[in-house]
């Protein structure tokens, strides 16, 4: 069996062999996630770490999420980044629900992805991700954004 590396539904998806990509995904119609929700989806992006992917960083924000991951290999062929995507989404989807005794949608289907080309790269996104909350104004120091992890060895917190 074959996975995809190159996909499309309304925007374009590629996949390089042992890339990381840069991955944003929103809450549907942009609804504002509850801390109980935030919490969960954080816990569902850690799960898939080691198991799907390399999770580099993740940060939830109130109505939409970025990650950094390279996908994992398991029988010489990578993880595609729908089976990644699929797995975080529906599993803080069910749990988000249940927890919140309701029904429906939590995300948006699609999702934005972009391959990282470089290790400079890579680092700059983690900063991007990490410095995320403090840009919109949720907390004045990113040590305050309980919604937020990443490999402390692509990110030293200095700045």
């Amino acid at each position: 069996m074959t996975r995809n590396y190159e996909y499309s539904r309304c925007l374009p998806h590629y996949q390089k062999h042992n890339r990381a990509l840069f991955v944003t995904f929103a809450s549907w119609h942009r609804w504002i996630l509850p801390n109980l929700a935030r919490d969960l989806a954080l816990e569902a992006c850690l799960y898939a770490n080691c198991r799907k992917c390399t999770l580099h960083a993740v940060v939830i924000m109130p109505d939409h999420a970025h990650l950094i991951f390279t996908p994992m290999v398991d029988e010489n062929r990578a993880w595609s980044i729908p089976e990644i995507m699929q797995a975080i989404k529906s599993e803080s989807s069910h749990r988000i629900n249940k927890a919140l005794c309701r029904r429906g949608r939590v995300w948006q289907d699609e999702s934005f992805d972009h391959v990282l080309r470089s290790q400079d790269s890579l680092s700059e996104r983690v900063s991007y991700i990490v410095f995320n909350p403090v840009r919109a104004g949720l907390v004045t120091g990113w040590r305050d954004y309980r919604w937020l992890w990443w490999d402390s060895t692509l990110f030293n917190g200095a700045g």
